[in-house]
């Protein structure tokens, strides 16, 4: 299948060749076996499946969690001539059943759907009658409870597998621990465990943590030493990126911000902006960077402690995509770690706030107990929570706890465009011209203008109608909605809210259960991640390539020779008088008996109990001594496995 594969590539996507490993993903695919891909973040992810699928006969399913990335996608394959589409919250119950329609009669190639939508009545109906080549599960460390972002509805991914008895599943990250990667072959009921993993490693990359009061400066003079290329900045407050941007701006680094509570029209401008170059840096929250896929970032820079090791690597990925010479700094004051610990407990509100804030959402939204089930609500978070005189903080929080329990779901803000669809067919068109004349100018342009409007839903700008008809957009408007209720047409104006949607009905407030693996499990994985991120932030005698690569199970005595720690180690004088009498006696000692690292620098205690640990560094660096998994240090001769 190879040629065919590439044939596919060249033809769709201009690339005469694979990248590392993607070639022999597709053909695991191909040969119909379930596959788990880990390719880190700009690694081509997409290719393994969309080759694929397009080489074999029927539709692929692809689940994701991510609207805007869904969006992005789809548009992509538009571009290249692929027909695809994506079904999420928000959409017309019309629209959808127009997309379902497309999917079951093969005119679709690739359908989008996030993971909620798996547990729909109306999905399980219309993926019986499709003809699916492959599912493909994006983001996939979401299914497992050992993950940083674990998701209950990922869970129901299984549960259609008896649907497609002969599909092949192919899941697909950037990230995953060693306890993700078995756990997500067991949550989707792999058939048989089947693994592709390139190395975590970023050759290009160097990793840098630096503690520093005055963050703001040193962020200045990383911007100026970049000469091409373009940065980020990842902060964890919405009010610092715009002061952050505007404070590089006055500096004369050109700076946009980013961030989910500007409007999409405004954040899809600059993230365009930036990509062009027209902005140097673009300073930012978490929410800045899923899909973005540009090549020359040279420098990433974490002003603030991520609350993950994952989230970190994935942020910090972001840089040398291209494969040159790229940085990511990570700035520590030493309020960091207290804060983090602060945003911990936050992220774990009490049972009582929770099931205060539930009952206030399904008043907000005027949800009777009993209804609502997977019902889309606008819900603008920052109105309700002063609404009801919440923390924003919390009222988050609670709802990423409600989506875990599988009992509501958020997508994030996103534009939808105007979007109308003639529902009348063409031999009540002339009856309903001729009945209602107020129109007729209306639908004769709406009929010369947007062919396709008698099959499918296309996007609409009123302004722009109005112009051509010589008329006002209110009046536009008016008469759109007024078809509508003629049933004429469905009309569906633009909207930029996030949307919730009850996964399950609302349930009266005495029912409402938070499971022990949702609640506490989750709080005990999370305290784990954060000391994760504690011990790399304050692990300045390891590289800081190996402490990443460790974290994700990848073993490497091979120091990067650019990060901070290396560059300390570097500066060690191995001629030094000291440096060789530390050296000698501590083989001397090692070679009597293993000894504790503490013991060690008991030995020296006239000496700077930094440069004994950059020295012991050095000897197990250059392989001169070994350290046992309970942190004992040997003799290469006589390590003893204890």
């Amino acid at each position: 299948m190879s040629a065919t594969s590439r044939a596919v590539l060249v033809k769709y996507w201009g690339y005469s060749n694979f990248r590392p490993l993607q070639e022999e993903i597709v053909d695991q695919v191909l040969e119909g076996k379930d596959t788990l891909a880990l390719l880190p973040t700009g690694g081509g992810k997409s290719i393994c499946f969309q080759v694929p699928a397009m080489v074999m006969e029927g539709i692929c399913i692809v689940v994701t969690p991510l609207i805007a990335l869904m969006k992005d996608q789809v548009q992509n394959l538009k571009k290249v001539g692929i027909p695809a589409a994506a079904i999420y919250s928000g959409m017309h119950p019309s629209e959808i059943d127009i997309v379902y329609n497309q999917s079951i009669y093969g005119r679709l190639k690739f359908l989008y759907v996030s993971p909620e939508r798996l547990a729909t009545t109306t999905f399980i109906e219309a993926i019986k009658q499709m003809k699916i080549n492959l599912l493909a599960i994006d983001e996939s460390h979401c299914i497992s409870q050992w993950g940083y972002d674990f998701r209950p509805p990922y869970l129901e991914i299984s549960k259609i597998r008896p649907y497609l008895p002969n599909v092949p599943i192919l899941a697909l990250t950037a990230t995953a621990t060693k306890e993700v990667v078995e756990d997500i072959q067991e949550k989707l009921l792999f058939k048989k465990k089947n693994v592709f993993q390139t190395s975590f490693e970023r050759k290009n990359v160097t990793y840098n943590v630096v503690h520093e009061a005055d963050k703001n400066q040193l962020l200045l003079r990383l911007a100026k030493k970049m000469t091409s290329g373009s940065g980020i900045v990842y902060v964890r407050n919405r009010k610092r990126t715009r002061t952050i941007s505007e404070w590089l701006t006055l500096q004369g680094i050109s700076s946009t911000f980013y961030h989910a509570g500007l409007d999409t029209l405004t954040r899809d401008k600059r993230q365009e902006q930036w990509k062009r170059g027209v902005y140097k840096i673009i300073v930012a929250t978490n929410a800045f960077g899923m899909g973005i896929d540009k090549p020359d970032v040279r420098l990433v820079v974490h002003m603030d402690l991520p609350d993950t090791i994952e989230a970190y690597f994935q942020e910090a990925g972001r840089a040398g995509r291209d494969l040159k010479d790229s940085s990511a700094y990570l700035i520590v004051s030493q309020e960091d770690v207290k804060s983090l610990k602060i945003n911990f407990e936050h992220t774990y509100p009490e049972q009582r706030k929770l099931k205060a804030i539930y009952q206030a959402i399904g008043n907000y939204l005027q949800i009777p107990i009993g209804s609502g089930k997977d019902q889309s609500y606008d819900f603008d978070m920052i109105a309700f929570s002063k609404n009801y005189n919440f923390n924003l903080v919390e009222v988050f929080n609670a709802v990423k706890l409600f989506e875990k329990e599988g009992i509501i779901a958020l997508s994030e803000s996103f534009h939808t465009p105007s979007k109308i669809f003639i529902k009348a067919d063409r031999s009540d068109l002339y009856r309903f011209q001729v009945e209602q004349p107020d129109f007729d100018l209306l639908i004769k342009f709406l009929l010369r203008n947007f062919p396709g409007i008698l099959t499918d839903f296309v996007t609409i700008s009123e302004e722009q109608v109005a112009l051509k008809l010589h008329t006002k957009t209110d009046q536009i408007i008016a008469q759109l909605n007024k078809l509508q209720q003629f049933q004429f047409l469905v009309y569906m104006p633009q909207n930029d809210k996030p949307q919730l949607i009850l996964v399950s009905e609302r349930l009266d407030v005495n029912s409402l259960y938070f499971s022990k693996e949702n609640y506490h499990d989750r709080k005990k994985i999370a305290a784990k991640h954060l000391q994760s991120v504690i011990d790399f932030v304050y692990n300045d005698h390891v590289c800081r390539s190996i402490q990443l690569l460790a974290y994700f199970n990848e073993k490497t005595s091979v120091r990067c020779g650019r990060c901070d720690v290396c560059i300390k180690r570097n500066k060690l004088n191995i001629n030094d008088i000291e440096f060789k009498s530390v050296k000698m006696i501590l083989i001397s000692k090692l070679a009597e008996r293993p000894y504790p690292i503490f013991e060690i620098i008991e030995l020296f205690d006239n000496m700077d109990e930094e440069k004994v640990l950059d020295i012991i560094q050095w000897m197990l660096d250059n392989e001169m001594i070994t350290k046992d998994r309970n942190g004992y240090l040997h003799t290469k001769s006589k390590q003893l496995d204890l």
